[in-house]
């Protein structure tokens, strides 16, 4: 019997369905977390065979007691995982710490967490990427903008989701930034880029191969989502642009990317622009090594007629998976912000698409940030159904 490690098994809410795809196919999945036992949901409880709480996750010390006590009870880890990019470095460390080949290493992360290092690796792919400057002072921000241009998009090097991103325009907002930027973050600038963001959401086997492929379009900035408290939308497309499904593809293998559910974003030109290409063409803008966030699996199940948790466990204890993938459809996601006085009320949401809906939640407000409040998730045979949704679902008064 294999052992797995699955760190935070709690949350996101919806990740017991990884811990349970995993017990069903034989393996020992061992659960750290710093949520009481008590408080567990009975789906995960039933999902773990064991589970350690530390006081928090945050202090590495107590998370290495508990891999050790994990190996000293059950003998060697074959895999650790937490499939969340809050955690990524962490998992590698402990993987590196306790020998636990089956996953990047410590010495990886450079190349899958900082965009800079990000770009060479687009590049051995043939997928351009916005120009860039690693900022230091106000002179060298200035220096890159003059070759650019305003706007330009900040964000820590090392980030993750939207956070601490800004879009600055002027002298003014630059000036700004540089005067209230946290000291100790390295920041990246980049050229803006006009652009939607399309991503490629795929779960790779250990030959680097693709063992399901889809993808999701994000028509609203998630960086204005956040900073302007909008609603925000996106959607899994029924059928993956065969440019975007190459994209993918080729980043797969110029990251060396192996057993792992991976969500690469791209930008989709919605104009030409000069040194990144035409109208339409597919630029790159950052890897995740982890799952798309959020509920966006169940999105994907309800999309293809699939179960991506089980896929992805099978990977992980087979090596391939015989899951069928069914009738697509796009899914769409609307998260309402509070506060707006929206045409439609919940409840004539819920009546006019209650044939269409397949989860309705209010977000935890650790992801109410980049998703809003009130989440919507529908699915529709065409496109021009899902924009009605869009519209029926986000007019104000």
């Amino acid at each position: 019997m294999k052992n797995i490690i699955f760190i935070s098994p709690n949350f996101p809410t919806n990740y017991w369905q990884f811990c349970q795809e995993l017990k069903k196919n034989g393996m020992n999945v061992l659960g750290i977390g710093d949520q009481p036992y008590d408080e567990l949901s009975g789906e995960l409880k039933a999902s773990l065979n064991e589970y350690y709480k530390v006081g928090t996750l945050e202090d590495y010390d107590q998370v290495y007691r508990a891999v050790a006590f994990f190996i000293f009870k059950y003998g060697r880890i074959d895999w650790l995982e937490s499939n969340n990019e809050y955690w990524l470095e962490r998992d590698a460390r402990l993987r590196t710490d306790f020998h636990i080949t089956s996953g990047f290493q410590t010495e990886d992360m450079p190349r899958v967490k900082y965009k800079s290092k990000m770009k060479e690796f687009y590049a051995k792919a043939g997928i351009p990427t916005a120009r860039y400057y690693l900022v230091e002072d106000l002179k060298g921000c200035r220096d890159f903008i003059k070759k650019v241009g305003y706007p330009v998009v900040v964000k820590p090097d090392n980030g993750v989701g939207a956070s601490h991103t800004y879009k600055l325009t002027s002298d003014q907002e630059l000036e700004s930034f540089m005067a209230e930027k946290e000291a100790d973050v390295p920041y990246i600038m980049e050229e803006f880029v006009h652009a939607e963001v399309n991503s490629y959401d795929a779960i790779i086997d250990d030959r680097g191969e693709p063992l399901f492929e889809t993808g999701n379009v994000t028509p609203m900035s998630i960086m204005d989502i956040v900073n302007e408290n909008d609603n925000s939308v996106y959607y899994i497309l029924r059928d993956l642009p065969e440019d975007t499904r190459k994209a993918g593809r080729d980043t797969v293998k110029a990251f060396g990317v192996k057993s792992r559910f991976v969500h690469f974003e791209f930008f989709r030109l919605t104009q030409d622009q000069k040194g990144l290409g035409k109208a339409g063409q597919v630029v790159g803008l950052e890897v995740n090594m982890r799952p798309c966030g959020g509920f966006t699996p169940d999105m994907i199940n309800f999309a293809h007629s699939t179960n991506v948790y089980k896929i992805w466990a099978d990977m992980i204890a087979f090596g391939r998976s015989d899951m069928p993938v069914g009738e697509h459809a796009y899914c769409a996601f609307v998260g309402r912000r509070d506060g707006k006085d929206f045409v439609l009320s919940h409840q004539e949401v819920m009546e006019k698409y209650a044939a269409q809906m397949r989860m309705v939640e209010r977000i935890p407000d650790a992801l109410s940030g980049a998703m809003g409040n009130q989440m919507y998730v529908a699915v529709f045979p065409t496109k021009e159904e899902l924009d009605q949704f869009y519209a029926d679902t986000l007019k104000c008064r």
